[in-house]
């Protein structure tokens, strides 16, 4: 599966630590996230992370192409949803493209942590059938 992956600033240490305690299935995976986040991940984690650019310069943009194309599976925005970004309406246009394409997304700890054990489950693999 192709795992997309994002995270506010104020998130951005959770989702370390959000992938350091499920590193042993998101290595299994394909990971893609925005730049800042990707390297973070990569520090603390040692898992491959195909990096798009940062999210403020069009990494969102970038991760919403690879939605429309079908190449991401599942998607977990940290966000923080109490300090409002510049570039929000961006990520709003990422979570249409999800509603739009069918796409798990995750924008909480809880919904990220049931989504990645339902991936180790293998409850995902409807996927599958969309990639055809």
């Amino acid at each position: 599966m192709n795992i997309g992956l994002i995270a506010h600033d104020s998130k951005k240490k959770l989702m370390q630590n959000f992938c350091i305690a499920y590193r042993g299935i998101l290595c299994k995976n394909e990971l893609y996230a925005t730049a800042t986040t990707g390297r973070l991940i990569e520090e603390v984690t040692n898992l491959n992370v195909y990096k798009y650019l940062a999210g403020h310069l069009g990494g969102e943009q970038q991760m919403g192409i690879s939605i429309e194309q079908n190449h991401l599976d599942l998607i977990i925005f940290l966000r923080d949803p109490l300090s409002p970004k510049m570039h929000d309406p961006d990520f709003n246009n990422l979570f249409r493209l999800c509603d739009i394409h069918n796409i798990p997304l995750a924008t909480n700890l809880a919904t990220a942590e049931l989504l990645v054990k339902s991936l180790e489950h293998g409850d995902m693999e409807w996927r599958e059938m969309y990639r055809q």
